[in-house]
């Protein structure tokens, strides 16, 4: 008998990592991330400034962060970023690149399980500088709590400067919030599952040889509507 369940157990394990690399986990992360920018921008008056997001370069979302268990304020999350590929109301927007967030207190709410969070990179340095292998908010490149409402502009010389603007969603809670002194990365592993193939977050960015997910729609179209709407 316990012969027997070697083999079963192997192939539980194969059929296991197998799944793991169909990319499932990241479709659904991007579906998550979509549906959190989808209700952040339904609420304007509370949410991103639309002339601050017409101005972004870049747009990353981290659904349901979680504080880690160790360190104080420590958290670990994975999201989705896309970049802009147009201008205005005509804008497209990339295929969606796998991040990763580490490190860092990034001020969660007290008793809070998980919080959702959103960051504009606002100008090409910024933009740069997601692209290398891990960037230090904070450090590598500047980040400030961004304003919050429809009207909301980047009053302060921190946030006129700043090459990324971060969000944090909890409990029903909208706010600007500093992720100074987080990382940010590309998940290269995730990005291989997705694809199937090797690819670099620069090159999925530009097309270059990736087929999107249909899944892609729910991060874009929310933007692409945003934009519109703005435009009117």
């Amino acid at each position: 008998m316990k012969r027997a369940g070697i083999p079963i157990l192997a192939v539980a394990t194969l059929l296991s990592a197998a799944f793991a690399d169909t990319g499932e986990k990241e479709r659904k992360r991007i579906s998550e991330s979509g549906q959190v920018l989808k209700e952040i921008l339904a609420t304007p008056d509370k949410g991103i400034s639309s002339n601050l997001l017409a101005k972004a370069k870049c747009v990353i979302v981290l659904p349901s962060v979680k504080k880690a268990g160790f360190g104080i304020g420590a958290s670990y999350g994975r999201g989705v970023m896309t970049c802009r590929t147009g201008e205005g109301a005509s804008a497209t927007w990339s295929d969606p690149v796998m991040m990763a967030l580490e490190g860092g207190s990034v001020g969660f709410q007290i008793g809070a399980q998980a919080t959702d969070f959103v960051i504009l990179v606002m100008n090409d340095k910024g933009a740069k500088a997601i692209l290398q292998s891990k960037v230090k908010l904070g450090g590598d490149a500047s980040i400030a709590a961004g304003p919050v409402g429809r009207t909301a502009e980047a009053s302060t010389s921190a946030n006129m400067q700043a090459e990324m603007l971060s969000y944090s969603r909890s409990q029903g809670v909208f706010a600007g919030v500093s992720l100074a002194g987080s990382t940010l990365r590309s998940d290269d592993s995730a990005n291989q599952d997705l694809y199937r193939k090797k690819v670099s977050a620069e090159a999925i960015l530009q097309g270059k040889d990736v087929t999107p997910p249909a899944e892609a729609k729910a991060l874009t179209a929310p933007l692409k509507e945003q934009a519109q709407s703005a435009a009117q």
